[in-house]
């Protein structure tokens, strides 16, 4: 485990689009949650984290857990300007859209922690397996850090087929639940994932 500043100057290196955020209170909040989620697991950068949706779902063959932040990020404010290209402004927040789709997957670093699975697994019926998934806990990290409430909703709510399905998502979330989710089905289509065991 490292300290804190240490892990935000290696997010800031992992996520070179935290300068897309214009707001410099947001972009460091961004920082600095994934630094806290990673100091509170045996992780030193974002790139440490099995590169796969969930634990136990097969790999990447190439990339990073940072390379899919870096993707959803860029591919929501990729669908951000296409639309407002054709449609004009239609009130999309980018600072918001941008700081959600970097701080996302927030609570991976928890739900990914192999201390976390090994504990879990040994006994279920202690708490579960995961204990609490990444969007959840990933709620309690942007709460910590101070991150505002829409953000906080996108972390909380950006899996569309599980959390996100028991509450209406904010424009910017919505946004975001595509980009992550196409960005996985991208990767499968081009052969750039494990095939799954059957």
């Amino acid at each position: 485990m490292s300290d804190v500043e240490t892990l935000r100057k290696g997010v800031e290196k992992s996520l070179p689009e935290l300068a897309l955020i214009e707001d410099s209170e947001l972009r460091l909040k961004v920082a600095q949650a994934w630094a806290i989620a990673l100091s509170e697991t045996e992780y030193g950068s974002i790139e440490d984290i099995r590169a796969s949706a969930l634990p136990d779902d097969p790999l990447m063959k190439r990339g990073t857990q940072a390379d899919h932040i870096r993707a959803t990020a860029q591919i929501a404010l990729a669908q951000a300007e296409a639309i407002e290209r054709v449609f004009g402004p239609i009130g999309i927040d980018h600072d918001l859209l941008v700081a959600g789709a970097l701080v996302h997957d927030v609570g991976k670093p928890y739900e990914f922690s192999p201390r976390n699975q090994a504990r879990w697994k040994a006994d279920p019926s202690a708490a579960g397996i995961p204990a609490v998934r990444h969007p959840v806990y990933g709620v309690h990290i942007a709460l910590l850090v101070g991150l505002p409430e829409p953000v906080v909703h996108i972390v909380g709510a950006h899996a569309m087929s599980r959390e996100g399905a028991y509450v209406k998502p904010s424009l910017e979330n919505v946004i975001v639940q595509y980009a992550d989710s196409v960005m996985w089905r991208i990767l499968k289509a081009a052969g750039l994932v494990e095939p799954e065991e059957s």
